[in-house]
């Protein structure tokens, strides 16, 4: 699979963000220890982090996890959130992202997993905060395709429970995106 470009996730992403109403911020999501401002604040931070992993920028933002919490939401978040995305798009667009080795969330891991992981990222917590939220998310087949080679992958093995729920049973015909949110320990019909 060549490597996917995620520009259309993050642009799809960023206007995801921008419906996002500030009464939601309480709401719950399909990430059951998560409010809506909890993962628009791990989201904030999840796409600085896999800049940086693109760029080879080892430091702060790829050693330590995401911080969660709408506490750690920074009050400009919805102007910064869109320059953050397209940042991380961009980085992932260089060739040389895909390629040695790199960390995110404080793991060491090859620049080719962790541009799967921040396509899965997108993907996943896209359809999270649109199913919580209300709207309609659509990250574009090539995002789509590689969170759902991520998670086939990453279900092959022991999956650490801090990453994914236990697998929602999806039938093998349906949607791509049920598939891929079944793979992700979420039940595609969840609702808020």
């Amino acid at each position: 699979m060549p490597n996917p470009d995620l520009t259309r996730a993050a642009a799809a992403m960023a206007d995801l963000l921008a419906g996002v109403r500030d009464d939601q911020l309480g709401g719950p999501t399909p990430c059951p220890a998560l409010t809506v401002g909890d993962l628009v604040a791990h989201v904030h931070g999840l796409t600085q982090a896999f800049a940086a992993a693109a760029a080879k920028d080892l430091g702060p933002l790829t050693s330590t996890p995401p911080s969660d919490g709408v506490a750690l939401l920074p009050d400009d978040w919805r102007e910064t959130a869109p320059g953050h995305l397209d940042g991380l798009a961009t980085a992932w667009r260089d060739p040389v992202a895909w390629t040695g080795m790199t960390a995110a969330g404080g793991v060491d891991l090859p620049g080719e997993v962790a541009g799967l992981v921040a396509a899965d990222e997108i993907v996943v917590h896209g359809w999270d905060l649109a199913q919580a939220t209300g709207q309609d998310f659509d990250p574009g087949e090539e995002a789509l395709a590689a969170a759902h080679a991520f998670l086939v992958e990453s279900r092959k093995g022991p999956v650490p429970a801090e990453l994914f729920g236990p697998e929602v049973s999806v039938p093998s015909d349906a949607p791509l995106f049920d598939r891929v949110v079944g793979l992700a320990g979420r039940d595609p019909g969840w609702t808020p």
